[in-house]
């Protein structure tokens, strides 16, 4: 359609061979020429208004927060530090342990102890370290979903510093933690835990050595440990220390420092996964349920 003069003009199409077509003058009625210039306002204010709306006009509508999943199984690949964490967090508590009372300028405060726990299967269990629970009055245990829940000790072995928790409240969402595989010295680990009461925290590091005895003062030293060099600090206890796929191999325990502070100078400790679980078996303590 062309348009030489005041008004639209017709071309009618022709095949091959006919004659040039001739140009036929055609003005629309001016009731009809109204009628368009009003849609054609219409349309344009119309457009306006989208452009307006997609350059974000109104108010920002809140971040929607992703729900955890449930992952039924590990990676058969590697997985980033990332991914582990979006993995093995949703199973990851922070455990909150009051015990006695002690006595400080004076003044009697209760001893409020922090650690980490990881849910182990589909009823809630949840593993930790011994001495994060021990001589406790009562626990109580938070999700990632920030839901809390008091817990009651259900195994607990001193000489492995293993201890299991069940929880009497569930999440919304249960999502428990692939366990086992074995690791190497050199291998990647992560370890997800709440230092210092900073909770959801994770750092990365290999495996340092394998079968390391730890001293202890009371209970005797714990043998066949996992020796990383993930950062971990108070607070980590009883946290997961996790493979490249996703598994978790390891119960996070302990610390060394030869100053005797209870920082993080380049190693910790963790117990193996299996020993974990077999954790009071000959000793008269019933073993983690799975």
């Amino acid at each position: 359609m062309e348009s030489p003069g005041p008004g639209p003009v017709m071309t009618v199409m022709r095949t091959d061979g006919d004659e040039p077509p001739v140009p036929v003058r055609r003005r629309w009625p001016r009731p009809q020429r109204r009628h368009i210039l009003i849609g054609l306002v219409v349309i344009w204010a119309v457009a306006i208004t989208a452009v307006v709306l997609i350059r974000g006009g109104g108010d920002t509508p809140a971040p929607v927060t992703a729900k955890p999943a449930p992952s039924p199984s590990a990676s058969d690949a590697p997985l980033t530090v990332a991914q582990i964490y979006q993995t093995v967090r949703p199973s990851v508590v922070l455990i909150r342990a009051v015990g006695g009372s002690s006595s400080v300028n004076g003044r009697q405060e209760t001893e409020v102890a922090t650690g980490t726990g990881v849910i182990i299967n589909a009823d809630g269990t949840i593993l930790t370290a011994d001495h994060v629970i021990a001589g406790s009055r009562s626990v109580q245990v938070t999700y990632v979903d920030g839901t809390s829940s008091p817990a009651t000790v259900a195994t607990g072995d001193p000489k492995q510093d293993i201890a299991t928790l069940t929880p009497a409240k569930l999440p919304g969402t249960l999502v428990p933690a692939v366990l086992g595989g074995g690791v190497a010295v050199g291998d990647d680990v992560t370890a997800i835990g709440n230092p210092f009461g900073l909770t959801g925290t994770t750092t990365n590091g290999v495996v340092s050595g394998l079968g390391r005895v730890l001293s202890r003062d009371k209970n005797g030293d714990i043998g066949g440990l996992i020796q990383f060099d993930a950062a971990v600090n108070p607070g980590n206890s009883g946290g997961p220390l996790i493979n490249e796929r996703g598994q978790v191999v390891g119960i996070v325990v302990a610390l060394t420092n030869p100053t005797g502070s209870d920082t993080f100078i380049g190693i910790g400790f963790a117990v193996p996964i299996g020993s974990a679980l077999g954790a009071g078996r000959g000793s008269g303590q019933p073993a983690p349920p799975l």
